[in-house]
């Protein structure tokens, strides 16, 4: 079952285009399944509510899609370089490409936002997720069929919300902040050189649309566009850490309550 849904470029993905559509919800293991519902439920619970019910699944499936094709076109890329033909029979699906894409949602509304067990601030979750992925890539060859949809989820998911992700409160596309930037995603010491090559791709990809933006000055009837300076992105962080802290608080809530019930019962049957 898991072969005639999952990306496998010559064997099935050729003819079976819905492939592109399904690859990323199908799991080779029952961890994977397991693993995969938890964050899920995990991250849908912070990002649902910022975003919103119809931008968190259309950020699924676009960006599902978008994972799908980037690792079909490099396995057959990768086989007519290489001449190897296990980059046209591996199947390769999973889940872990949205996951890597919720981490670039959290990065981007609540950035600052520090987990305390690593004293780590959320905006380096996607950086650290992909070089522990990178890291074990090394040693196990299981990799290319992870690795792959993870550095691709990356990419696509930082892709779509900084130019295309809509905002539901105004309606508006992108982020185009410099806390949103893609070098970003690098150590500081490492943008000055980050961030002449991702302004080449930049204009190349983007060039219409940005000029376009800057046409209108970024000004709605002279004011500045809501989403085009800080104070959106300000916005956005705060509801962010808002919707963190009430789940926080009603996790606390309900584990008070437990335990409130739990020291009734036990005085009860004393």
């Amino acid at each position: 079952m898991d072969l005639l849904y999952s990306i496998t470029p010559c064997a099935r993905t050729i003819p079976f285009a819905w492939n592109l559509l399904t690859a990323g919800y199908i799991e080779q293991s029952i961890y994977g399944v397991v693993a995969s519902t938890l964050c899920l439920l995990i991250m849908g619970k912070l990002l649902e509510p910022v975003w919103g019910s119809k931008e968190f699944l259309k950020f699924i499936f676009i960006v599902n899609f978008l994972i799908s094709v980037c690792v079909f076109i490099t396995a057959i890329s990768l086989y007519y370089i290489t001449r190897q033909e296990n980059y046209l029979y591996m199947p390769i699906s999973g889940f872990q490409g949205i996951l890597a894409g919720f981490l670039v949602g959290t990065k981007q509304i609540i950035p600052d936002q520090e987990l305390s067990l690593l004293r780590l601030k959320a905006k380096w979750f996607p950086s650290l997720m992909l070089l522990i992925a990178i890291v074990i890539s090394f040693f196990t060859a299981e990799s290319a069929k992870y690795l792959p949809t993870i550095i691709f989820g990356t990419y696509m998911s930082w892709i779509y919300l900084r130019y295309f992700h809509r905002k539901p409160e105004t309606k508006l596309r992108g982020d185009p902040s410099d806390d949103f930037a893609f070098s970003s995603f690098f150590p500081d010491f490492l943008r000055p050189v980050i961030d002449p090559i991702a302004s080449i791709f930049h204009r190349m990809l983007c060039g219409r649309f940005e000029t376009s933006i800057e046409a209108h000055g970024y000004t709605l009837g002279g004011a500045p566009l809501p989403g085009s300076d800080p104070i959106e992105a300000s916005r956005r962080r705060e509801r962010g850490a808002r919707a963190l802290e009430e789940r926080l608080a009603a996790e606390r809530l309900a584990t008070a309550r437990s335990a409130e019930e739990l020291k009734k019962d036990a005085s009860e049957n004393v």
